[in-house]
């Protein structure tokens, strides 16, 4: 009974905290609190799961969990450690597959219980025992799923495999045809259990998830893991309900719930339709990549940009996955500190998808101490482009691409996308001409006002940096100023 109670307790404590956490995450002036309450819950969690059920649990049993929590936990600091901001949408995506595998592995060990030790010695009444067998067929439906669907996502955002989207003929019917496999198989076992049935879904969900989620474009996969991050809460719920372990339950359902959530939003942003990309981007056509050039582009170097630069009087800076992948965020942060104290107004433009997963640019630039005020959602900035002097588009693409508004047959047409073509003058970094992750190409690049700064962007904003040190030195010692009037080298007309 006091342990029994114990655990009732220390639950409701780890839940409050896991609320707690997702609170904190929501604002990035909170999140390392969030990070805080959500490892004192899982602490908690860990601690009390042990300690009050210890005395049901031999000692070679403890001692396994112990050193199973031990090599895990060795294993996420070490990963925590070495890991880049670009890898971490790939890691993520590979912890999520460990979560649905975890579902996996519980239904089968529920199933393989019951069926040995007979309902009576499990503490399942014999009426509810239909009940418990469609819980273990869900539980490892939806841990399935998520299994498959979350190592293609890995693959494809470690570039272990390509991009674009799988259209197999029929591919609808296919995902239609799986889930109504699934609901009949979950009605059969439920009335008549068997070995061969729970081979037969494991076998179709770890099929659909992968299928689900090679069916859906480069340009869709922020969404894809924020969609994942989902479906690992509910097999997490799923996994729960088979242990009778209350926190799991609730901890899966509020990361279910808020992945769902967050899944929905950016969709919203990126104008798809939520059932769709869900469903394996159901509906949507896959639209071959293209390099091909739609005009002719200009070039620029690092001197004319920071003459450019200097001579403007304000700046938006719209970063993507480019920035991450060249670590360029701390020289950036540096070129804003130095245009600042020129007494130029620096603004961050960040899309709701840019980068890998959700957050990711907001996370780079917090970690190289952007301030928070400048640092702006694309509803908020895109109406000041029009009265900017320069914008710099740093590994930008798909999210500047003018085509989402005047292509109608672009395959991202539609998509809210920053307008930055709007600006007197663009800048864009990258190291070639070639198309986006979703595989579109950018005619931002063909503009008039655009040019175009290839190499290293990590490089090239040091070489801005030096070039702005160099002409303020230059300034200071001739006499003159930085906003003389000068007509910047290759300034667009």
């Amino acid at each position: 009974m006091k342990a029994s109670t114990g655990i009732q307790a220390a639950d409701v404590v780890a839940a409050l905290l896991f609320i707690l956490s997702l609170a904190g995450l929501s604002q990035h002036r909170t999140s390392r609190s969030g990070i805080v309450f959500g490892a004192c819950g899982m602490a908690i969690a860990l601690a009390a799961t042990i300690g009050f059920t210890a005395k049901d649990v031999s000692g070679w049993g403890i001692a396994l969990l112990i050193v199973a929590m031990a090599i895990g936990a060795a294993v996420g600091l070490w990963r925590a450690r070495v890991v880049a901001m670009t890898g971490m949408p790939e890691l993520i995506a590979m912890l999520h597959s460990f979560v649905g595998l975890a579902a996996v592995l519980v239904g089968w060990s529920s199933y393989e219980e019951v069926e040995a030790k007979g309902s009576a010695q499990t503490a399942i009444a014999h009426e509810l025992l239909r009940i418990h067998h469609a819980e273990v067929f869900i539980g490892i439906f939806i841990g399935a799923v998520t299994f498959t669907g979350s190592i293609v996502a890995f693959l494809k955002l470690s570039a272990r495999i390509k991009s674009r989207p799988l259209t197999l003929p029929g591919k609808n019917l296919l995902n239609l045809g799986a889930l109504a496999g699934f609901a009949a198989l979950t009605v059969w076992f439920a009335v008549s259990p068997s070995l061969g049935l729970m081979i037969a879904v494991t076998v179709l969900a770890l099929a659909l998830g992968w299928h689900l989620v090679v069916s859906i474009g480069g340009g869709d996969m922020p969404v894809v893991v924020s969609m994942l991050n989902s479906y690992s809460g509910w097999a997490a719920a799923a996994a729960g309900f088979l242990l009778n372990n209350n926190l799991l339950i609730v901890t899966g359902a509020l990361v279910g719930s808020s992945g769902a959530y967050l899944s929905y939003i950016m969709c919203r942003a990126m104008n798809r339709s939520f059932i769709s990309v869900i469903a394996g981007g159901f509906g949507i056509e896959a639209a071959a990549p293209s390099d091909e050039e739609a005009g002719e582009h200009r070039e620029t170097g690092v001197e004319e940009a920071a003459e450019l630069l200097e001579g403007a009087s304000s700046v938006i800076i719209t970063p993507g996955y480019g920035m991450a992948v060249a670590q360029a965020q701390h020289p950036v942060a540096e070129l804003t500190r130095a245009l600042r104290e020129r007494g130029v107004e620096v603004r961050f433009g960040v899309h709701p998808v840019a980068g890998r997963l959700p957050g990711h640019m907001n996370v780079l630039l917090a970690e190289a101490r952007v301030p928070y005020d400048v640092v702006l959602e694309m509803d908020e900035i895109n109406d000041d482009f029009a009265a900017t002097g320069v914008v710099l588009v740093i590994g930008a693409n798909d999210t500047v691409n003018p085509a989402a508004t005047e292509d109608p047959s672009s395959p991202i047409a539609g998509m809210p996308v920053l307008r930055v073509w709007e600006a007197e003058n663009v800048i864009v970094f990258k190291r070639s001409m070639a198309s986006g992750y979703a595989g579109v190409q950018n005619p931002l690049f063909f503009r008039e006002n655009t040019r175009m700064l290839f190499g290293d962007a990590k490089q090239s904003v040091e070489g801005i940096l030096r070039a702005l040190s160099t002409s303020g030195r230059a300034a200071t010692t001739g006499g003159g100023s930085a906003r003389d009037g000068r007509q910047p080298t290759g300034a667009a007309t």
